[in-house]
């Protein structure tokens, strides 16, 4: 089964790198999308991280994984 992550790394008032891990994403997230939600995040504090504040947009990534689930039963 394939499987769609969105990873949104962010830089910190820290001056490090924080990244966020979002699955179930849509499949039409356009550049735009991806920005616009990242500059919520950013405004709303929503997430504080070692590093501190998320204070800026690094990149962000759409990774597809090839999961194949094992019954172990």
């Amino acid at each position: 089964m394939l499987v769609k992550y969105l990873v949104m790394t962010f830089t910190t008032d820290g001056g490090e790198k924080a990244s966020l891990s979002v699955s179930g994403i849509r499949e039409a997230l356009t550049a735009e999308d991806i920005a616009d939600a990242m500059d919520v995040i950013i405004a709303k504090d929503a997430f504080v991280v070692k590093g501190g504040k998320l204070k800026g947009k690094y990149n962000a990534q759409i990774v597809t994984r090839n999961v194949d689930q094992i019954d172990l039963a």
